[in-house]
Formats: C-alpha cells, sequence, structure tokens
C-alpha cells in the first residue's frame, strides 16, 4: 500500500463513522472483468472493489502461472485424476451430498480422495447420475494437511489476510480450501464465515454464480423468517410462503470460466452451480476493510444466543460465560477468541511499525509484504473497531483474567502509534 491509497482508505472510514457496519451500499448493476495483471495494481483493486465491497472477477491471466492449472487439469481440460490419485489418493477429504438438505446446508461424510474419485469416475460413466447421489468435496484443507506442490501463487490483491495469518500463527487451522466436483454439484444460498472476503479460482470447469448485495437477503425470507436453501426453487414465486420477495433485486449473474478468479465482497449472500466437471481453490480473509462488518455480525450472533436461552437468564449460573461458550459452538468465534485475533494481528503490525519508522521509511516494503503504509492502516483500523469492543457491555462481562495484555492497554498503544502516524 502507498500513503495516497492509505489516506484514501482513511478518509473513506471517516465518511463511514457512525453508520451501521455490513450495510448496503450501491450495487453495481453488473460484475466488472479485470483483463490484464499489468493494467491493474493493488492500489486499483483497493480503492474500486475492496473499499467499496463489490465483486469482480479476473481472467485467466492472472493465475496461467499456478501448478495447479498445469498438473491438475488434462490437456482436454478436465480433471487430471491420475495426478490427484498418484499425489493425494490416501488424503481423507470431506464431502457433502448435494441431493440432501439438512438444514440450509447438505450433510457431510469423510473418505479417501481415491475413493471419492473413483465415484466420479462412475458418476461420469453414469450419465452424471448415481444412487449414491451428487456429492461434493468440499472445504478441504489441502495447504494444512499436505504438501501442496506449488498449487498456487496467492495474488497480492488478496495478500492482506488476517483470518489467515491469524490461524498460521496458531498453527491449528486455516481458511484455504479446494473444492472438487462433477457438473451438478453446487453450493446452497449463504454468506460467508464471519462474513469474510472470499476469493475463488476454477482450475478447471465452469462455474455458475448467483450474487445479492447485503440487506437483500432480508426480502428472501419466508413466512418464518428463514432464508431460502436455493435461490433458484420455483417456490420462491410463491407469495403466500415468501411474502417480501417482490422487493428483491434480480441477483447479479456471473459465468466463471476455467482460470478465472473472482473475488466476493463481504456479507453478500451468493449461491454458485458447477456447470462442468470443477476443480477450484477458495479462501475466506479478513482485513482492515471489513473487520468492522466481523465484528458486528459477532454482536448479531451474540444476541441471537441470548435470545434463545433468555428464559434461562435469572437461575443459570453463569448465564454470561454459557453464551459465550454456546456462540463459539455455533460460530467458531466469540468474544474472547475475537479479541484473541485482533490481539495477534495488532502486536505484529506494532512491531513491524517500530522496526520501520525510521525518517523515510514508511514509503519502503522491507519484506513487510504491503508494507509500513499497510501496517499504519491496519492499527488505525483495529483501533477503531477495539474501542468499539471494549465499550461493549458483553465483552465486559468476559473474564479478563485470560488475557496476556489488557484489552485497555493494547487499545492505548495503538491509539498511541495511530496518532505517531497520522502524517506519515
Amino acid at each position: 500500500m502507498d500513503r495516497e491509497t492509505r489516506a484514501f482508505a482513511e478518509s473513506h472510514f471517516r465518511r463511514l463513522r457512525g453508520r451501521p457496519a455490513g450495510g448496503a451500499g450501491a450495487t453495481p448493476g453488473r460484475v466488472d472483468f479485470i483483463e490484464s495483471p499489468d493494467s491493474f495494481s493493488y492500489a486499483d483493486f483497493f480503492k474500486g472493489y475492496l473499499l467499496p465491497n463489490v465483486p469482480c472477477v479476473f481472467s485467466s491471466s492472472f493465475t496461467e502461472g499456478w501448478g495447479s492449472r498445469r498438473r491438475w487439469v488434462t490437456p482436454g481440460g478436465k480433471p487430471a485424476f491420475e495426478h490427484l490419485l498418484r499425489n493425494y489418493g490416501d488424503v481423507v477429504v470431506p464431502v457433502a451430498n448435494c441431493g440432501v438438505q439438512e438444514y440450509n446446508s447438505n450433510p457431510k461424510e469423510h473418505m479417501l480422495l481415491r475413493d471419492y474419485i473413483s465415484y466420479w469416475e462412475d458418476y461420469i460413466q453414469g450419465g452424471y447420475s448415481s444412487p449414491r447421489g451428487c456429492l461434493y468435496l468440499k472445504d478441504w484443507h489441502l495447504c494444512r494437511d499436505a504438501s501442496a506442490e506449488d498449487v498456487f501463487t496467492l495474488p497480492v490483491y488478496f495478500s492482506s489476510d488476517w483470518l489467515n495469518e491469524y490461524w498460521d500463527a496458531l498453527d491449528v487451522d486455516d481458511y484455504r480450501f479446494i473444492y472438487m466436483g462433477p457438473a451438478g454439484t453446487w453450493s446452497p444460498f449463504h454468506a460467508d464465515i464471519f462474513r469474510s472476503f472470499s476469493w475463488s479460482v476454477n482450475i478447471c470447469g465452469r462455474k455458475k454464480w448467483f450474487f445479492f448485495p447485503p440487506g437483500q437477503e432480508e426480502a428472501l425470507r419466508d413466512c418464518h423468517g428463514a432464508l431460502p436453501y436455493d435461490v433458484t426453487s420455483p417456490a420462491l414465486l410463491d407469495s403466500r410462503l415468501y411474502p417480501m420477495r417482490k422487493h428483491c433485486s434480480p441477483p447479479l449473474e456471473l459465468t466463471q470460466e476455467a482460470g478465472e478468479m473472482v473475488f466476493v465482497p463481504s456479507g453478500w449472500h451468493h449461491q454458485v452451480h458447477n456447470l462442468e466437471d470443477t476443480i477450484s481453490i477458495n479462501h475466506n480473509w479478513v482485513n482492515g476493510c471489513n473487520l468492522a462488518s466481523m465484528w458486528h455480525f459477532l454482536q448479531q450472533e451474540l444476541r441471537a444466543v441470548q435470545r434463545e436461552v433468555s428464559q434461562w437468564r435469572d437461575t443459570m449460573p453463569d448465564w454470561d460465560r454459557h453464551c459465550q461458550v454456546i456462540m463459539r459452538s455455533c460460530s467458531g468465534i466469540n468474544f474472547e477468541e475475537f479479541y484473541h485475533f485482533l490481539k495477534i494481528i495488532a502486536e505484529r503490525r506494532l512491531l513491524l511499525l517500530a522496526k520501520e519508522m525510521g525518517p523515510g521509511d514508511m514509503e519502503g516494503s522491507a519484506g513487510s509484504g504491503l508494507g509500513p503504509q499497510q501496517a499504519a492502516f491496519d492499527v488505525s483500523r483495529i483501533a477503531e473497531v477495539l474501542a468499539s469492543v471494549v465499550a461493549h457491555p458483553d465483552f465486559q462481562r468476559v473474564d479478563a483474567s485470560v488475557f496476556s495484555l489488557q484489552p485497555g492497554e493494547l487499545l492505548q498503544q495503538l491509539e498511541e502509534v495511530v496518532a505517531a502516524t497520522a502524517s506519515l
């Protein structure tokens, strides 16, 4: 990040102060297509798509050097089953049954990759049908669980990725996934975890995307308040079952070709269908641009838990603590862990700035990814969100003795650095 882009971003967030996070902005009439890496900079992406929180698709030129596009695909553009079997056949992978609805998702099982590929080949031979159903390999943590053999190169546009930076620091998990499945496999209507951004690259095959900007999903709720499982279902035309449907704008539709890379903005609900036998690489990520949306989402999740168990509030000892435990079980994170997430990222940025705040150094990169201007921007975003966290009554009920650095102390450090770097 350069100085001008940082100033642009900080001005953007000053204008947003006082507005609810995660709300809908202007909805584009189409999804922009980015043709050439040579004429599209990080600043272009940051200003044009990341800050406005709108989708775009990058051409296959952006991924043509990836190892997976050379090794995982046959000359005819199909999945290279032999290579995958040779390298990963004995890896256990998660597989969803697209033909079975379980709440608003699909039930999963685990199997060896070689068994899934055997199923896939039989599915093709059977005219894309099987008594076992329509099975979709989803959420395989290849980068965490096995040697990735130069599968991909992280695009610079997505390199400010706090979610995976945090989990890499803990060395227990990540949000980097492989998806693969035959034509007809699909992902039901959803928004990404923690209201994260995501990016998705088709290594081979084609996908059909349906996008709804933040807020539009409210008009898709049924008469019981539930979101739809499948936005292409004829049931949505039933005005008695979906009384608000007429107030929802048509989705933005996109057909993603082989090699192309889709940026999915924060809080956009979407549904995705594989039009051909397809392999894709997908990451979820959070950074300073959608951190407030993540915090807003976590507050909503806690309120939902509190409503569900409100009848026990006066009789359950440590009711607030139990709400946090339930929230973590349902959402994968609670207020305590969110603070730990902020603290890890903040300490890394503070260390980088302490090393690089000499005269004239703020424009350099010095091996620090997107550079100290990016670090200064990150600190300012963490400080603003952490101030809201510290003031939140439910966070104040969290047991602070478990923190190695008290939240108020960290906030003070961050605010001092924000002031020190404001003019740099």
